[in-house]
């Protein structure tokens, strides 16, 4: 339900006061507050004064309407043109608001509000003003509070963020160097691992000319454009034996030198060769040294300088691959002995109308693997003839000589003792009390005149290997004694084969059948058929020959870790026995 409303005609500022008062006393009454009080009658108050400026009559409308639900009531006012006047198209102006209080309220009529009440709502109204400014000042108070706070909140916030940049700064900054320092510890681990593999792969080989030519592979052009090498013993590689300054002075002193790059060469010296001038280019050079200096590695740089870590890992690769060459030159020497004591000492085989020999010795490739192994033949007085093939654990100088020494001994006690089985056990006996830690293996066949049959004893050594006439091979497979030299006490036994007239019994050393990656019974299965495909008429007419053609399919596809020895003893055909025409 719509109260009726009370009209307040404004025709004057005298109307417009009372009509202001009006208003005010209604809100008062219905329990607005103050702040919404002032709001809504600042915006009555303006639109009287509009009003008023244009001097047109209007009539102001106060309506209170009845409560809601809630029981809430709404006051609302209209300002409208007065009866008979307009405003063109000007339309009625209305404001409302919310009253909490529920009661009746009644602003009274317009002949109520005489000059005393207009006087009194003044006063309210400065009063309300009062109260507002307080409220206001309170307000001004506590946002000057707010804005202080906010002040320090706002330096809190901006040390904060310096404090974050410096943090953020300092974080960047340990990030770099820890950068720097993971990329400087892996170009050192890639150094590192550089120089043990290289390390390994020049000190690996034992031969002069091969360590040579690793170097360039290793080092160009990976750390150098170019590389020379300046042994002493060699003759000049360069035209009037002329070298760098800086290499001359590492022969000189024994330390590295460091030469700069130069812009040109030097003035009045262009017939020399370029190695002559001033580099230019930074050259490192490097002494080798063993057990005295042997040569100068030169390195010519690829830029404007040599790298300071990379420069300490060449000069230690220099001195490991000096150290590496005057090991194979210590080795050469030492094996070019050995092996020329070996030969000196291997036999010229004996000849006879029965037995046709033929022996091959071949020192090992690789490493110190020479001056153990050994063959022998000889012709005792009753006629009979001894063959011999041997082996002498080590290598080196001392087995060699270990090698003559039993070749020696064996000789002296074949005079005493007619059977194998009792040369070996002489030379046991001998081997175990004077030579410890020294150990061979042998093999002895004696072979009778006119006698079909061959008597042979072994110290531990691979099983002898019998062709017979038609071409079958097979192994002498009677277990052999014990090695000689052995700390035991130890008979050997003679052991019977027969092998008649055109058959073949091969002796031969574990260098021609045992590799590392096989052992040595495959071994003896290849040399088994290798013996058989030989063929007749090369074992009847050239027993040398045979020899080599055995050799070749067992050593062809490998360094020899060891020495090989191989012995061939071939009985006469029976044709020859007879005394008829036959080529050995």
């Amino acid at each position: 339900m719509t109260a009726v409303p009370d009209i307040w005609p404004i025709a004057s500022a005298t109307d417009a006061a009372r009509a202001r008062t009006a208003t005010a006393r209604l809100t008062a009454a219905a329990g607005v507050p103050l702040v919404e009080r002032a709001r809504f009658l600042t915006a009555v108050t303006e639109k009287l004064r509009w009003c008023l400026d244009r001097g047109a009559a209007s009539d102001l409308l106060l309506r209170l309407h009845q409560a809601d639900a809630h029981g809430h009531r709404r006051l609302e006012v209209t300002v409208r043109p007065a009866a008979g006047h307009t405003q063109g198209d000007q339309p009625d102006w209305r404001l409302s608001l919310m009253c909490p209080e529920p009661g009746d309220v009644d602003a009274g009529g317009p002949a109520e509000v005489d000059s005393a009440g207009m006087a009194e709502a003044l006063l309210a109204a400065d009063e309300d003003t009062a109260e507002l400014l307080e409220r206001i000042d309170a307000q001004e108070g506590l946002l000057r509070s707010y804005r202080e706070e906010l002040h320090q909140t706002n330096q809190g916030v901006l040390a904060l963020h310096a404090e974050l940049e410096a943090a953020a700064v300092t974080q960047h900054d340990l990030l770099d160097a820890e950068r720097a320092a993971r990329v400087q510890a892996e170009n050192a681990r890639s150094l590192l691992t550089f120089l043990a593999d290289a390390g390994d792969a020049v000190t690996a080989s034992l031969h002069h000319d091969e360590i040579l030519q690793r170097l360039p592979e290793l080092l160009v052009p990976r750390y150098a454009g170019h590389l020379d090498v300046w042994l002493f013993d060699d003759a000049p590689t360069t035209r009037h034996g002329h070298r760098p300054a800086a290499a001359v002075a590492a022969a000189r002193t024994g330390r590295p030198q460091h030469a700069a790059a130069h812009p040109g060469g030097l003035p009045g010296v262009d017939d020399l060769p370029p190695s002559a001038l001033a580099p230019t280019r930074p050259l490192l050079c490097v002494p080798l040294v063993g057990h005295r200096i042997l040569g100068v590695l030169t390195l010519t740089a690829h830029g404007a300088r040599f790298d300071p870590d990379e420069a300490v890992m060449l000069i230690e690769l220099a001195r490991r691959t000096g150290i590496a060459l005057d090991n194979a030159r210590r080795y050469e020497q030492h094996r070019d002995t050995a092996e020329a004591l070996q030969r000196a000492q291997l036999t010229e085989l004996p000849t006879t109308p029965e037995l046709f020999l033929a022996a091959r010795y071949l020192p090992a490739t690789r490493g110190l693997n020479i001056g153990g192994d050994w063959y022998d033949a000889f012709v005792q007085s009753d006629g009979s003839l001894l063959a011999v093939v041997g082996d002498v654990t080590g290598h080196g100088l001392r087995a060699a000589v270990m090698m003559g020494q039993l070749r020696t001994a064996l000789r002296a006690y074949a005079l005493e003792s007619d059977t194998p089985a009792g040369i070996l056990t002489r030379l046991h006996r001998m081997l175990r009390h004077q030579q410890h830690e020294l150990y061979a293996t042998a093999v002895i066949a004696r072979f009778r005149p006119g006698d079909p049959t061959v008597v042979w004893a072994a110290a531990g050594h691979p099983p002898a290997l019998v062709r017979e006439t038609d071409g079958t091979v097979h192994v002498l497979e009677t277990k052999p004694g014990i090695m000689l030299g052995v700390p035991m006490p130890f008979a050997y036994e003679d052991h019977t084969v027969a092998l008649p007239p055109g058959s073949t019994l091969a002796l031969y050393t574990d260098g021609l059948v045992e590799r590392r990656t096989e052992g040595i019974d495959p071994g003896i299965v290849r040399l088994s058929h290798a013996l058989a495909a030989l063929s007749a008429t090369e074992l009847e007419h050239d027993l040398d020959t045979a020899a080599e053609s055995l050799l070749k399919p067992m050593i062809h596809d490998s360094e020899r870790d060891d020495d090989v020895c191989l012995l061939l003893c071939r009985t006469a055909p029976e044709a020859a026995r007879r005394g008829l025409p036959h080529s050995p």
